[in-house]
């Protein structure tokens, strides 16, 4: 992997990071690499899936594509939230 690849990954789960954080309800206490960790995962999941129900490939925006990387960027967001907010409670 180059450079420019490893950067535009980064953009790329910054991105659907946030936009998985847009779509969860409330204020999720989790720091910004987890949400560029969990974006950049969901972004390759979501194509991959979008790829193995042919709707990965399509003219102009992959919309569906798209759709799938938020909405698993938010389910990670929600689920990630959910255990780091239980792990800082342990420790009050």
């Amino acid at each position: 992997m180059t450079v420019s690849g490893i950067i535009s990954a980064l953009v790329v789960g910054l991105i659907i990071g946030a936009l998985g954080r847009l779509v969860v309800p409330g204020k999720q206490h989790i720091p910004i690499w987890l949400t560029i960790g969990i974006g950049i995962v969901a972004a390759i999941i979501g194509t991959f899936l979008a790829n193995a129900l042919g709707v990965g490939d399509t003219r102009g925006i992959d919309w569906i594509e798209i759709v799938f990387q938020v909405a698993l960027a938010g389910a990670g967001v929600a689920l990630a939230a959910g255990l780091y907010g239980r792990r800082g409670a342990v420790h009050r």
